[in-house]
């Protein structure tokens, strides 16, 4: 544990030391580490709407995207408060802080668990939406070490709990999800706006040309 201490202490000095090297990027980067959830909210939407015309499990795998990272966060709190971990300004009073200080603990990073179940979420339904959220999910975990408000493995950490929360829960509850995506597409209400694929194709004569 002292081995892992002392590298992820040096690994929070290198982040550092590119901060105090890069000043003029301190209100771009406590920017997206402040308010960088804004995107993660965009992606979640872009899912749906991407996934609003697709197969019931597409559509509902974007749903549980958007769910999962309030669930991930909301089953992180008790693992902060077990760990216990100061902030790195508190055990380091020398380092350059960007974030602004707090009083609760470190590890895992709510941000990077939110961070990490949006990117998860969003894989599962869309590979490309997926491969952006994973891009922003790793950039919102340095911006989070860069602005010393994390130590590197308090995000590392929290990108991991937030992946397997969402994968996890997805096994869990695909089937069942994917049923009710199923009823509630079917509604009156719902259809025009997740329009049913299936309903298309049933609806399409014998023998009529496909596009």
């Amino acid at each position: 544990m002292t081995t892992l201490r002392r590298l992820d202490d040096q690994l929070l000095f290198e982040v550092n030391h590119i901060a105090r090297s890069t000043p003029g990027l301190h209100g771009v980067v406590l920017g997206y580490a402040t308010y960088g959830v804004v995107l993660f909210a965009v992606l979640l939407i872009l899912g749906l709407l991407a996934t609003r015309s697709g197969s019931d499990r597409q559509l509902a795998a974007a749903g549980w995207a958007a769910g999962a990272p309030l669930i991930a966060v909301g089953l992180n709190q008790p693992l902060v408060g077990l760990v216990a971990e100061a902030r790195p300004y508190t055990s380091h009073p020398g380092v350059l802080v960007l974030a602004t200080r707090s009083s609760d603990y470190s590890f895992p990073s709510d941000h990077a668990v939110m961070a990490g179940a949006a990117a998860a979420g969003l894989w599962l339904a869309s590979r490309r939406l997926g491969w952006v959220a994973l891009g922003a999910a790793l950039l919102m975990a340095f911006a989070r070490v860069y602005i010393a408000a994390h130590y590197p493995w308090d995000v590392a950490a929290g990108l991991l709990v937030g992946a397997v929360v969402t994968v996890v829960g997805w096994a869990l509850l695909r089937r069942l999800l994917t049923t009710l995506t199923q009823r509630l597409r079917r509604q009156p209400g719902l259809s025009r706006l997740f329009p049913d694929p299936a309903a298309g194709r049933a609806g399409t004569p014998a023998g009529a040309a496909t596009a």
